[in-house]
């Protein structure tokens, strides 16, 4: 199984429920699919570079997980038929990337525990 990074906005619109919700369905969606999740992050509403279906700001998410190339190929699917996602680019990690993925995830979760 390889390891991969997957970044999507979500449409501003959205209120933190139906925000949360779709989230929760791409995650299902590679769960079922054999995925493993190892970590999500929510980067919140951020105001992007440039303006995407005349809307200059939207939800950030990433997800970064361990699957079969087939999945990820599912998960895009899943991504361009959703009305709700604006952009979404998934990369495979490299040895390096997964290094620094492990120190960026340990790093999170010292901030975390001392909040």
């Amino acid at each position: 199984m390889n390891q991969y990074e997957t970044v999507f906005i979500l449409t501003p619109v959205l209120s933190d429920v139906q925000m949360k919700e779709a989230v929760a369905k791409f995650k299902k969606l590679l769960t079922d699919n054999g995925a493993e999740i190892l970590n999500e992050e929510t980067w919140g509403l951020k105001k992007m570079a440039y303006a995407i279906q005349k809307k200059s700001t939207g939800f950030y998410c990433l997800l970064e997980f361990k699957a079969e190339p087939s999945v990820v190929e599912t998960l895009e699917t899943g991504f361009r038929r959703d009305e709700k996602v604006i952009r979404f680019l998934t990369v495979k990690l490299d040895k390096y990337a997964i290094l620094y993925a492990e120190k960026r995830r340990n790093k999170l979760g010292k901030v975390n525990k001392e909040a």
